[in-house]
């Protein structure tokens, strides 16, 4: 019994801050483009020849 008086609050703790980092990860924009990624890798883009080269 006096392990649940130990292990509750750190569970709790743990999804807390498992909630804030999700919100955390919304309001900074990592799942703004969720099908972007998936189709840039099937297109064939010459991106080496559309850039300016740098300087």
């Amino acid at each position: 019994m006096s392990g649940l008086l130990f292990l509750i609050p750190i569970a709790l703790f743990m999804g807390l801050l498992g909630l804030l980092a999700f919100v955390w990860a919304l309001k900074s924009g990592q799942f703004d483009d969720l099908d972007g990624a998936a189709q840039r890798i099937l297109l064939e883009e010459d991106e080496e020849e559309e850039r300016p080269a740098r300087e």
